[in-house]
């Protein structure tokens, strides 16, 4: 099996259902097992600003798909929520990044690993170490608590739910 971490987000329309909605879908995927959640932050958009705040959260997973086959099922998952790229980092009802891949480097023409910005963003940061504070940077050969300590802006991220264990084990039922 191999452990993977996503980055969730979403800022319109209801931002937590599609959460909820992109969790559902993961479960549901015989080859993938949500192993954790963090929990649900409201961040400031980066990027393109002219626009409504995104909720964000991390998921850690085990899977036997590959890193193909993983991003695909993320694009479907998107896709099915009425994703629309139309705007570089602007508004969207859900946005699914895998993140990490085991220790993987991977560069090709339709995935990087790591996340080729994650090291940038606290958005990211703050809910990836909410579930695993022990996660290193491949590529940088450092510690993600020292990534993240090297962001200076974090005031853009704010804790909007704390997930439980009550509270997640509604979204690991299949």
């Amino acid at each position: 099996m191999n452990k993977a971490y996503l980055s969730l987000g979403s800022n319109i329309g209801n931002r937590n259902e599609f959460l909820e909605r992109a969790i559902e879908e993961l479960v549901k995927i015989k080859e993938i097992k949500v192993t954790a959640l963090s929990s649900i932050y409201e961040t400031d958009p980066v990027g393109y600003t002219d626009q409504a705040p995104f909720l964000n959260m991390a998921v850690e997973l085990e899977t036997s798909l590959t890193t193909n086959d993983l991003l695909d099922a993320c694009l479907k998952i998107e896709s099915e929520s009425g994703r629309k790229r139309e705007i570089k980092w602007g508004p969207r009802t859900l946005d699914l990044d895998i993140l990490l891949y085991n220790n993987e480097n991977i560069e090709a023409d339709n995935l990087i690993i790591p996340h080729p910005r994650m090291h940038e963003r606290a958005f990211v940061l703050i809910p990836l170490l909410e579930i695993n504070r022990t996660l290193w940077h491949p590529l940088m050969d450092a510690p993600l608590t020292r990534v993240l300590d090297e962001i200076d802006d974090k005031e853009g991220v704010r804790l909007w739910r704390q997930i439980n264990g009550e509270d997640a084990s509604a979204l690991f039922e299949n």
